[in-house]
Formats: structure tokens, C-alpha cells, sequence
């Protein structure tokens, strides 16, 4: 206590409001334990949707925003259109063009891992005739096995996306590994890994244009010469500052007849988009953290009164040996905020341990905001300060004769 006999030193004040949770641990773990699991769900779902972000433009940045996509969309009929077959050609003579790569969809064919598979089965899967500058443009690699090249794009040889070789059941490369595709047998090559920029990769078999003409018949008349195509996607990696220059020439550069007829997007913004919704849930579960909390502030206010209930001998004989009811009160509201600001502090503990473990199993940065934590703890102290602030004025105001006699 301090010199002028009337205020307890800080010290003494948490000894004093710490009395009755050590008195009672289990009955202070449990009346925690609601503090604890609404500041964890706050925590966690604020950390996991800002890691969530922090990945996802990671992951933008790692494969770079100024890659554009040139596909055929519809004709002023409604009809599918197509895009010329010199549209690469075009598109790689424009200024600022660093690089193109195109893809052919083969609308007619179908790939399944054994010719008794039902034509019907084609478990979505699509095939694609690929130029054989694909994956340096798509900034992907190759998961396991071999990518095309000039000897192997002129034969029955196909490299599958991530998806269409988990689709077929294909988690390995050997000898003699086949599909079949296109009414015949092709070889496997290769498995890609996941394409993010153009997830139609993913679920495509990609063969090479010569085989494309030679085993499928993907071929056009130009001046009377049988060439294989056309493609179907362009996909243009633009020059840094370039990008918008060159997004708005490539439709005309690729159809200059039908510009209209060219769709043009810049896949990246569908990344963005993504990063951006990732907290589009956050509300919903905060609210469940905060439903968590009051739980828990019900349940604090309730031990609090009971306590009251139970130390009026204790309320009694400190009355009458001179404690005032301002210490009365802070001593039960101290042990209110005490136990809300544990259960709040385990609880970020909680939030945080879950966050860092499921960012690092996605390969994540963790991040948990500062709001996050310091609003976790901010919040258990208010909830044990307006939890215990009612037992504490009803503690301090029983008369010390009245409390010694009811105990």
C-alpha cells in the first residue's frame, strides 16, 4: 500500500485481483476459454485472409503482369470465329512485343487414358496444338518428364497439363507411357506444372502443330499450301511500360477485318481480382468471433457475480479491517480484466500458431496485421472490464457487518 494508507501499489493491486483465480484454476481456465477462442478466430482470420493476399500477389509478381492474351470470340452472327492463321506473324512484328506463343483447340478430338474408355467420359478435358515457345512465355515449367521439340512435335508425342495427368491417373514418366487421343495412340512426354496465368493449360494435352496436321488434320489452305493451324490463343509477353500501348493494337494487328471479332485480356487481373477477394468471407467469421466473445464475456460477468457471491466473508473482513470500496472494486474488477486479458492473449497466441501453420503448408508469407493482435487484446480488456464492472460495484458497495453475517 502506498504512503497516504488509501491506494494499493500496482504490484499489490494484481496480487490482490489474482487471488481468486488462483483460488479456482480450472474454474479460470474455463471462463476463459471463450475470450480465448473468439480472439483466436479474430487473429486467424484476419492473419490467413492477409497471408492469403500477401501470396496470391507474391505470386502475380513472380509471373509478371504484362502478359496478354489474344483469343477468337464470336462473329457478328453469334457465331464462334477464328483467328487468322498469320496472327502470330502479325503480333510479333509490333513494337514492344517481347515474345508470342499460341495454342490451337482441337474441338473435335478427345483424350482418354485407354481406347475402352467411353467416348462419352472425356472427364473435360481438351486438346491443344502448342507452339514449341509455350512455357517460357507462360512463365511455367515442366513437373516431370520432357517438353516438346522439333523432332518430337512432328510426331505422335503429347505433354500433359497438371491437371488432365491427375485426371488421367498419370503421376509418373516412363517408356512407352501412352494415351489415347485423337483416335490413335500418343506417347507421353512430359507433365506441366500448374499453369496460373491460363488455367485452360492445365486441362489440355498439348501436341505439336506438325503432329496436329499430320495425325489430326488441323490444317488450312493458304495460296493453295496445306499449314497447320489456326491457332486459337495468342499469348503476347509485352515490354515493361508497353502493356497498354500494346493491348489496344493487338486486335486489330491480329484480324485487321474483323478487329471485333478478337478478344483481348490481360490474364493477371484475374490474379488481381483474386488477391482481392480474398477477404471477401472476413465478415462473415469475424462475426462468429465476435459472437465468441460476448459467449465469453457472458460467461466472465457470470463467475464474476458468483465469486461476489462466495468471498462475502472475505469483502467483509477486509472492509472491516479498513480496505475502502474503491479498493474493493478495483480488486474485483481487476480480476476481471486479469482473466479476460489472459484468455485474450492465449487466444492470439492460438490465432497466430494457426495462421503460420497453414500459410507455410500453402507456401505463404505469414503475415498478422498489428490491428489484428493489439485488437484481440484491446477488446478482452474492454470485455473484462464491462464483464466485471457490475460484481465490482455490487462487492463494494455490501456493508462489511452484512457480508461477515451471510457468509
Amino acid at each position: 500500500m502506498s504512503a497516504d494508507g488509501g491506494r494499493l501499489r500496482c504490484s499489490d493491486g494484481l496480487r490482490v485481483a489474482s487471488v481468486g483465480l488462483r483460488a479456482r484454476p480450472l474454474r479460470a481456465v474455463l471462463s476463459a476459454l471463450g475470450i480465448a477462442i473468439g480472439t483466436a478466430a479474430i487473429v486467424a482470420v484476419l492473419g490467413l485472409s492477409s497471408s492469403s493476399q500477401a501470396g496470391l500477389l507474391a505470386e502475380i509478381d513472380r509471373l509478371g503482369t504484362n502478359m496478354l492474351t489474344v483469343e477468337a470470340g464470336d462473329s457478328v452472327t453469334g457465331q464462334p470465329a477464328e483467328l487468322p492463321l498469320e496472327a502470330p506473324a502479325r503480333i510479333s512484328h509490333l513494337d514492344g512485343v517481347q515474345r508470342p506463343a499460341h495454342t490451337a483447340l482441337l474441338k473435335d478430338e478427345s483424350v482418354y487414358r485407354s481406347r475402352v474408355i467411353p467416348v462419352t467420359a472425356t472427364g473435360g478435358l481438351q486438346v491443344r496444338a502448342a507452339s514449341l515457345n509455350l512455357l517460357p512465355v507462360l512463365t511455367t515449367g515442366l513437373a516431370r518428364g520432357a517438353w516438346l521439340n522439333p523432332a518430337t512435335a512432328r510426331e505422335p508425342v503429347a505433354v500433359l497439363g497438371a491437371a488432365a495427368a491427375r485426371r488421367l491417373g498419370i503421376d509418373r514418366i516412363f517408356p512407352d507411357q501412352r494415351i489415347w487421343l485423337g483416335g490413335r495412340w500418343f506417347n507421353v512426354a512430359g507433365v506441366l506444372r500448374t499453369s496460373p496465368l491460363e488455367p485452360d493449360i492445365d486441362n489440355s494435352a498439348l501436341i505439336g502443330y506438325p503432329a496436329a496436321q499430320r495425325y489430326l488434320g488441323h490444317v488450312r489452305l493458304v495460296q493453295g499450301e496445306r499449314k497447320a493451324g489456326p491457332p486459337s490463343s495468342v499469348y503476347v509477353r509485352a515490354g515493361t511500360g508497353h502493356v497498354a500501348e500494346v493491348q489496344s493494337l493487338l486486335a486489330p494487328t491480329a484480324n485487321p477485318r474483323a478487329p471485333d471479332e478478337v478478344d483481348v485480356s490481360q490474364p493477371s487481373d484475374a490474379l488481381a481480382a483474386r488477391a482481392a477477394a480474398a477477404g471477401a468471407f472476413d465478415s462473415l467469421f469475424l462475426g462468429l468471433g465476435v459472437v465468441a466473445l460476448i459467449a465469453g464475456a457472458v460467461g466472465v460477468a457470470n463467475i464474476m457475480i458468483i465469486s461476489v457471491l462466495e468471498r462475502r466473508s472475505e469483502i467483509g473482513l477486509r472492509r472491516a479491517l479498513g480496505a475502502t470500496r474503491s479498493q474493493i472494486r478495483t480488486q474485483f474488477l481487476g480480476e476481471s480484466i486479469l482473466l479476460a486479458l489472459t484468455g485474450g492473449i492465449v487466444g492470439v497466441l492460438a490465432g497466430a500458431m494457426a495462421t503460420a501453420i497453414y500459410a507455410g503448408s500453402k507456401h505463404w508469407a505469414v503475415v498478422i496485421p498489428a490491428e489484428a493482435w493489439s485488437g484481440g487484446i484491446a477488446s478482452a480488456i474492454l470485455i473484462g472490464a464491462l464483464a466485471g464492472l457490475m460484481p465490482a460495484v455490487r462487492a463494494s458497495r455490501m456493508p462489511p457487518t452484512v457480508a461477515l453475517r451471510t457468509a
